[in-house]
This record gives C-alpha cells, structure tokens and sequence, in this order.
C-alpha cells in the first residue's frame, strides 16, 4: 500500500515537472541559469544558508575592507542598469508595447530576441544583486541585514527565474524597466557614497531614492492590476496577479522602512536644535 502511494507521489511529481519543462519558453530555458526549477532552487537556499550561516561564520573574524571590490561592484551595476533599461525601453518602443495587455513575442523575430534576452539580464542581474548581502555579511554591516533585504533579494530571484523563462517580454517588461531605471541612480549612490566623506555634500537626494522605489512599486502594480482588467489577453492573468501581490507586499515594507527613516532623521533634527 505505502509502496504504491509512493510510486503515484513520484508519478505525480514527475507529471508535474514535465508540465514545467513544457511551459517554458524553448528560446530561453537551456539558457544560463535558466535551467529548471532545480536550479532557482540550487542559488536560493545558498542564499539563505548563507544569510543565516555567515553572521556566525564572521562572528569572531574582523571586518573585511572591501572598499575597492564594492566600488568596481557598484560601478559595474550602474553600466548594466543603463544598458537593461536601454534595451528594455527600446524593444518595447520598437515593437509597438501596448500598456494594457501585450502578450509575450515568443518568436525568433530580431526584436523578439531583444527583449528575451534582456529579460535573461535583468534575471542574471538579480542573481549578481545577491552580492549586495554578501559584502553586507563579510563587511559586518549586520544592522544592514534586515527582513525587508533579504525578502526583497529572495524574492526577485524567484520572480525573475519564472519571467525569463516563462514569460520574457510581453507586459513583464515593464517592471523591469523601472527597477532598471531606478537601480541606476540607486547603485550611483553606493558608487559615489563610496568615494570617501568629501562626497556627503553631493548626496542630498539619498531620501528620494526610497520615494522612488516605492514609486515604482505602485506604478508596476498598477500596470499589472490593468493587465489582470483584460480580457482574453494573451499574458498569463497568474503572473500579473503575482506581481501585483508582490508590489503590495514591498510598498508596505519600503514604506515602513521610509516613515522609520524619517522619524530618526526628524528627531536627530529635533534634538540639534
């Protein structure tokens, strides 16, 4: 009796993976880190291993000085944002976006592959994003390591597995033109934060750069609560709803971030006066 239970969980989780496999765009599947649900779930529990394994691991060991890793790092982040947004704002343009509903171009068409392939980079960078904890972790920040980071890089690996392989185009893009946009000015910051305390003067904007994340969290899930408004449009209704989701849960948690912020800020104020 247990034996044949077994064997229909196996069969049913082997029918399930199959159907995976055969949802999944044929362009980008055997990509890099594209691969099956294996393998999102092979860097996530790395992650998170490593979110709770490496503050002990550091624990007894000194800071390290990663200045000059973490200024090449930032840097390099600022190029690729510019180029993802770049090319997401063009091969959408190019290709006549429709801002209600744009199904996903799964040809092999020169613009097709634009967008499908900067979806694999903005999943790509996600990934690379993950070692934003890991000089948090090995530079002893660990005030830095906080529910609302971990949650926010945990989570777009997972998103962002699902959209370059299953969805890279369509009305996805959108959100990635956003968090692109605003990662450009956001990982400018750390850059030039970075340089040395002459250029705290320079940084004035560093609080806008919250307003602006939390701006795009209400203007991606509003894009995919319209999609969701649609009928029969050719994008996935699932993955809309999971965005919207999504951008709610980080509106409350940056939000939450900000209106703290702006409290210490507000009373650090208060008592120089």
């Amino acid at each position: 009796m247990a034996s044949t239970q077994a064997a229909g969980i196996a069969e049913s989780f082997r029918q399930f993976r199959q159907w995976l496999d055969d949802m999944a765009d044929p362009r980008t599947k055997d990509w890099f880190l594209c691969g099956g649900p294996e393998t999102i779930l092979v860097i996530w529990l790395i992650y998170l291993v490593g979110v709770i394994a490496g503050p002990r691991l550091m624990r007894d060991r000194p800071a390290m000085n990663l200045r000059g890793v973490a200024l090449v790092y930032n840097f390099v982040l600022v190029l690729l944002s510019v180029y993802m947004a770049r090319e997401f704002f063009w091969s959408a343009w190019l290709a006549g976006y429709n801002l209600a509903c744009d199904p996903v171009d799964y040809s092999d068409s020169p613009l097709a592959m634009r967008m499908a392939s900067v979806c694999w980079w903005f999943y790509v960078s996600k990934v690379i994003e993950l070692m934003d904890t890991v000089l948090i972790v090995l530079r002893k920040k660990n005030e830095q390591l906080s529910f609302l980071h971990i949650y926010h890089h945990a989570t777009m690996i997972l998103l962002w597995w699902s959209g370059a392989r299953y969805v890279p185009g369509g009305h996805s893009f959108f959100c990635a033109l956003l968090n692109s946009s605003v990662h450009v000015f956001m990982y400018l910051y750390y850059f030039l934060a970075l340089l040395g305390p002459h250029m705290r003067k320079y940084l004035w904007w560093k609080r806008y750069l919250t307003q602006m994340q939390l701006l795009q969290f209400l203007l991606f899930s509003v894009h995919s609560f319209v999609n969701i408004m649609q009928q029969n449009c050719g994008f996935p209704r699932g993955y809309s709803i999971s965005v919207v989701i999504y951008g709610i849960s980080l509106m409350l948690l940056f939000g939450n971030f900000y209106r703290n912020a702006y409290k210490r800020t507000s009373g650090a104020r208060k008592v120089a006066d």
